[in-house]
């Protein structure tokens, strides 16, 4: 299945896509959030989701918005220099263990919606990344292959990131990645199931046009099966909690000389099977 929110920010309502469609089950549960994920609401909203597809009850997108395909999630945990590529275009010898940060829950929006630059901002950069959903509490998970059955899908970022605030300040990673709007997700979350080889998606990021990002997932050094066991030894994670995996290469950060977002400026990005995204860069309120 592919979950998505429909509507204003604030007042999103779960449906699942179904082509250029949606079927609209708002009555069947409250949200895509850690309640729905925790009782098995996938397995519960496939049967009625299928029914309702064979009896046309579907309805057009049109130019209804859509949200972040999950509502707010109890954290979101990120993955730094996890792709041997982006490691080398940033000069960092890549790591013997995964390097973890945390982004601010409220920093979630949705796919189309505008990213915002900080105030004081001269560094803000993008990065096109995997986003890995939790579908079950998870703790202490036995090993690697025990993490397939905890991930319940997964989804386009942005990983959003101002520069100096991350490097520059106090060396604090979550500084920098923290602004509001630094976290656009979706379209749609793509269940495990109706990904073919989550080791082997091709993702694209392009600023105005011209293309910035190009990367495949295999370039991973840690895996989304390896991160999930990996996390589950040291915190607890939660149902419909958000993993960003990591970015390829040809970040701003990396151009020589680097490159940074600027109002105006528009970033469209892509992972394969997942969709596309497009933010527009608006100035600091």
């Amino acid at each position: 299945m592919q979950l998505l929110r429909i509507g204003a920010v604030g007042a999103e309502k779960p449906a699942v896509r179904a082509g250029d469609s949606y079927v609209d089950v708002s009555d069947l549960v409250g949200d895509f959030d850690e309640a729905f994920f925790g009782a098995g609401g996938l397995e519960r909203i496939a049967g009625p989701v299928a029914e309702r597809i064979a009896a046309g009850q579907t309805h057009a997108l049109g130019d209804q918005r859509i949200g972040a395909p999950i509502a707010r999630p109890h954290q979101i945990l990120c993955i730094g220099l996890n792709y041997s590529d982006h490691a080398a275009e940033t000069g960092a010898t890549p790591p013997d263990e995964p390097i973890l940060f945390t982004k601010s829950p409220n920093t979630l929006v949705g796919p189309y919606d505008d990213v915002r630059i900080p105030r004081g901002s001269t560094k803000t950069d993008w990065e096109v990344e995997l986003g890995i959903v939790i579908g079950r509490r998870t703790s202490y998970l036995d090993n690697v292959e025990a993490a397939r059955d905890a991930i319940a899908g997964y989804v386009l970022v942005n990983d959003v990131s101002e520069r100096e605030f991350q490097i520059e300040r106090g060396g604090q990673w979550s500084k920098g990645k923290s602004a509001e709007t630094f976290n656009p997700a979706g379209p749609w979350l793509v269940t495990a199931d109706e990904i073919p080889d989550v080791n082997n998606l091709d993702m694209w990021l392009d600023i105005n046009g011209e293309r910035r990002q190009t990367g495949n997932t295999r370039t991973m050094i840690f895996d989304p099966y390896f991160l999930v066991h990996y996390l589950s030894q040291f915190l607890v994670l939660e149902p419909g909690d958000l993993i960003n995996t990591g970015t390829p290469p040809g970040v701003g950060l990396g151009m020589k000389p680097p490159v940074y977002l600027k109002p105006g400026d528009v970033m469209t990005l892509g992972i394969e099977h997942l969709g596309t995204a497009r933010q527009t860069v608006v100035g600091p309120r």
